[in-house]
């Protein structure tokens, strides 16, 4: 601005002009340079996009059968496509099932599949498309494609240049012609308004020289100056005035100031007061919950001695209400006991460190197939699999997902269990998959709610409180848990163990990840 000030308005006007002639040209190129680059960039995604989905369902049969030489010649053809530098194929496990690379490819191919959908990488177009038949992963298609993007961005470039200069040249010579017929009377207005300013005389009146918009600027000057004058004694009587207001504002600002400190006070008043009365509910729940234990108990074995000592004289009705009566006490005793745990877990210093999730989930499994010896329960544990956690809490989550995937598949044929770990971008996301009775995803809302039961007790016995539990320890942890599933086809659990940054890619929807 300080370059700019002092220039004539002439010099201003020119500069004005050109700026214009410049911005509109730059925005128009840049609006058409833009429209062809992104109609270049879809319609190269979807060139390989449908190339893909053609690979893939010549492919389908060859995955289907295991048969890598058949995908092979298939995945050779590519070499027809130019634009097409390497290609593979993996299985429905994510292993390389065949390749293909054009003589010049120099990048190596992915280790595992990534997620469907097409990104630039290395200045190249890297798609991954599933390879899906009557909705059954069968595996996914790689292709890595030449992105001539940036060529086609220099070439524009270039013809951008040669039409601005063009252009440019043609502004500056217009609008040199049209500055005398705008700025004369211009500069003759304000040549009166710096005598006005220069002597304070208000009395002083430009020529109007045309009936324009100018002309109509001219008799609004002049009405200003006669408006300036009547106005200057009117602005000295109010100035009193206005004195007289701000000191009533600030007396105002200073007691709202003092309303807020007051308000703020309070505020932290009512908060400890609001701490010291969680902590008090908390202790109370964990000491009644606590207490409740032994005349429970007591009931469960009185009923156990009836039952025992006096066999010939109860009757057959007796000794079925002595066993409804020890059933509730138990469940009671084990509700006590989850809600023990669910305070246990919040009541406790976190210590985190690293722990072996593997050996961890391992020891967990070899606990349930000890425990229920006559079910054959395939479980599978990835290796490898570590966090930073504490590992008491840790095994309590573990214990709570795993068991219930054991529970949930207890009537499945071919009861499967699976606990492993995806990685995206540093971030890991653990994750218990089972093939059992799964839910309604409608209901996934109060999945992690206390007492919340999702399936019949008579069915799948339970307390409602072991996600519930789960939530909180992965929540201390300051990660998330979510859970996706199907009814009758099983359920995939997954959580986190830090907060994960906006901006991460998705984890793959359930189907996708069906085989690891």
């Amino acid at each position: 601005m300080r370059l700019w000030s002092p220039r004539s308005l002439r010099q201003k006007l020119l500069g004005l002009v050109l700026l214009t002639t410049l911005v509109a040209l730059v925005v128009a190129l840049g609006a058409l340079i833009g429209y062809d680059l992104r109609a270049y960039h879809r319609t190269l995604v979807s060139d390989m996009t449908t190339q893909a989905e053609l690979l893939g369902r010549t492919i389908a049969p060859a995955l289907a059968f295991d048969d890598p030489r058949v995908a092979k010649e298939n995945l050779g053809l590519l070499r027809f496509r130019p634009l097409v530098s390497s290609a593979a194929v993996y299985n429905a496990r994510g292993a390389l099932f065949v390749t293909y690379a054009r003589t010049d490819d120099k990048h190596a191919f992915p280790k595992l599949p990534g997620p469907e959908g097409a990104r630039v990488e290395d200045g190249d177009l890297v798609l991954f498309k599933r390879i899906v038949n009557d909705n059954e992963i069968l595996g996914t298609v790689y292709l890595r494609a030449d992105y001539e993007l940036f060529g086609r961005v220099f070439d524009y470039l270039g013809i951008a240049a040669v039409v601005l200069i063009a252009a440019m040249l043609v502004a500056f010579f217009m609008s040199s012609w049209m500055q005398n017929i705008v700025t004369r009377p211009v500069l003759a207005i304000a040549e009166i308004a710096r005598e006005v300013v220069e002597r304070r005389d208000y009395s002083r009146r430009a020529v109007k020289m045309s009936a324009d918009e100018v002309g109509t600027l001219v008799e609004a000057v002049n009405d200003m100056l006669a408006e300036i004058e009547r106005r200057t004694l009117e602005l000295e009587a109010s100035n009193a005035k206005l004195g007289r207001e701000v000191e009533e504002r600030s007396r105002a600002e200073r007691e709202v100031l003092r309303l807020n400190a007051e308000l703020e006070d309070r505020v932290r008043e009512r908060t400890a007061q609001l701490e010291t009365a969680n902590k008090e509910l908390e202790a109370f729940s964990y000491s009644v919950s606590h207490d409740l234990r032994a005349p429970l108990r007591a009931i469960d074995g009185f009923g156990q001695a009836l039952v025992d000592d006096f066999p010939q004289h109860l009757p057959e009705a007796a000794r079925r209400y002595l066993t409804r009566i020890r059933g509730s006490t138990q469940y009671m005793a084990q509700l006590i006991e989850d809600l023990l745990n669910l305070a246990r877990v919040s009541r406790g210093k976190l210590e985190c460190r690293p722990v072996d999730l593997s050996q961890l989930a391992r020891a967990v499994a070899g606990e349930l197939q000890q425990r229920e010896s006559g079910r054959s329960v395939e479980i599978s544990v990835w290796d490898g699999m570590s966090a930073e956690a504490d590992p008491h809490l840790l095994r309590v989550a573990l214990e709570n997902l795993i068991g219930n995937a054991w529970k949930f598949t207890s009537k499945c044929e071919k009861p499967h269990i699976e606990i492993g770990a995806l990685k995206d971008h540093g971030h890991t996301t653990f994750f218990v998959r089972d093939n059992g009775a799964g839910f309604d995803m409608a209901f996934a809302d109060k999945l992690f709610g206390a007492f919340q039961r999702l399936h019949a007790a008579k069915d799948y016995a339970g307390t409602g409180i072991g996600l519930a539990t789960v939530q909180r320890i992965v929540h201390r942890h300051g990660g998330r848990i979510w859970a996706e599933a199907e009814v009758g086809k099983g359920a995939v659990f997954f959580f986190t163990l830090a907060f994960e940054a906006e901006g991460t890619a998705e984890v793959p929807p359930i189907e996708e990840r069906a085989h690891g």
